[in-house]
């Protein structure tokens, strides 16, 4: 039997009934009450009130204090900031010319609206997924970024560790300052990929490309991108070479980040994963070293010189995306290299949608990644939703390392961690395969 519960306090005595009472003979209404409740009136305070209220905590001003109270990338960027100098900061910092397409990825995932379900259980998040045939403890990994030890002394050694203990891959790019064989030693129980960029001179490349399979790489990341170096101003303004040239400016700079350069100064000579030494600007080595007559009969090459998966970075369009695959890509990375080539280029996350769409209808398994501009787990949570099958994070893993070297590496990946949990958990989804493209709609876009 159903019961109907009427509202009001069952327990209540039952009003009397006035019903026939005539209104001369009604009870008077009593008057509103005008007394204080105890609660509100005013007295002097007693110790034994004030005392819980008086915790004063000792100042803390560890390493491990600082990446604590940074709850945001944003906030870790805001202490690399101050214990970087400005050319190595900037260099990572910046973009080409105008920044136009690093502002822009970074708007994309501020202009959604999330959709969530209620009502479901997500009292366990599972953020585990799967990528080019082995599983990830989470749906993102380190992307490659060169001359790392510049930004930080322990460079990609505190990478690929980090990587390691959270169980993502880690790829070590081409001007890394660590070689292939010092990361897989550094992290011999992480994955470990290897990005290439192909260089006028093949067998210096095939070199490369034979160290990484020894080494036991699964991947090889090869980036289409840099035919020539883009226009990074804040390099440019900043006198930035490889290495940091000890300038009067520099001088005066390092005044303020005295750690810094001890650190730098104090440690091996910066060494690279593709050659000994360099001294001079990042754009003379690029236009200088890179191949910038590539077509796809490159890739067809190298398909049939690497066994292992075949990951192509900086696919902007969708016809690129199939032709790459066509030529044997495993997968594509979808990435303008950060908004740090060609400015004004097409948003990763805005192209995202439309590739997942045309590898439906073709059929492909090919992975989708996508990076650039993603600051927070639920950047990444959303670019699952909307079809990426894995996400790879430069800058915002670069800022944990200014700001701590391998803890704040860890501290990094610990925000994006519980960021993406708490998002899931939020929009009613408990695993990375339920995120669908009905949890995110594009602000502005029908």
């Amino acid at each position: 039997m159903t019961h109907i519960i009427q509202p009001g306090n069952p327990e209540a005595a039952p009003a009397p009934d006035t019903t026939d009472i005539p209104a001369a003979h009604a009870p008077a209404k009593a008057p509103a009450s005008s007394a204080v409740p105890p609660a509100l009136k005013r007295r002097v305070p007693k110790y034994s009130d004030l005392a819980p209220l008086m915790q004063f905590k000792k100042p803390e001003f560890s390493k491990d204090a600082r990446l604590k109270r940074a709850s945001t990338i944003w906030e870790l960027r805001d202490i690399a900031k101050r214990r970087t100098p400005q050319a190595p900061f900037d260099y990572t910092d910046g973009a080409a010319e105008e920044e136009i397409t690093l502002r822009r990825a970074r708007q994309a995932f501020l202009d959604i609206e999330f959709r969530p379900g209620i009502l479901r259980n997500v009292s366990a998040i599972d953020l585990s997924t799967t990528i080019l045939g082995k599983p990830s403890r989470l749906p993102v990994g380190i992307a490659p970024t060169g001359f790392t030890r510049m930004m930080q002394s322990e460079g990609e050694y505190a990478g690929s560790r980090a990587a390691e203990s959270a169980g993502i891959p880690y790829t070590l790019s081409t001007m890394g300052t660590a070689s292939i064989e010092d990361v897989a030693a550094a992290a011999p129980n992480g994955r470990n990929w290897f990005q290439l960029y192909l260089w006028t001179d093949r067998d210096r490349s095939l070199e490369l490309i034979e160290r990484a399979a020894k080494a036991g790489n699964d991947t090889l990341m090869v980036t289409v991108d840099t035919a020539v170096a883009g226009a990074r101003l804040r390099d440019v303004r900043n006198g930035m070479t490889i290495p940091p040239a000890l300038t009067l400016k520099t001088v005066l700079d390092a005044s303020y980040r005295p750690a810094w350069w001890f650190n730098f100064l104090t440690h091996e000579p910066l060494t690279f994963a593709s050659l000994s030494r360099y001294t001079g600007t990042v754009a003379d080595l690029i236009n200088s070293m890179f191949d910038p007559t590539l077509t796809f009969e490159d890739l067809d090459w190298l398909r049939d010189t690497w066994k292992g998966n075949l990951v192509v970075k900086g696919i902007q369009t969708v016809e690129d995306a199939r032709r790459v695959v066509d030529h044997g890509a495993d997968g594509v990375v979808l990435s303008n290299h950060g908004g740090r080539q060609l400015d004004r280029a097409p948003i990763p996350f805005h192209l995202l949608p439309e590739v997942k769409e045309a590898f439906t209808k073709d059929h492909t398994d090919a992975a989708i990644m996508l990076d650039t501009g993603i600051m927070s787990g639920a950047d990444i949570v959303a670019a699952l939703a909307l079809g990426a099958d894995f996400t790879l994070i430069g800058r915002a893993y670069l800022y944990g390392l200014m700001a701590g070297g391998r803890a704040g590496v860890d501290r990094a990946l610990e925000i994006l961690e519980k960021d993406m949990a708490r998002t899931m958990a939020l929009l009613g989804v408990s695993s990375v395969s339920g995120l669908t493209p009905d949890h995110v709609r594009l602000l502005g876009k029908h």
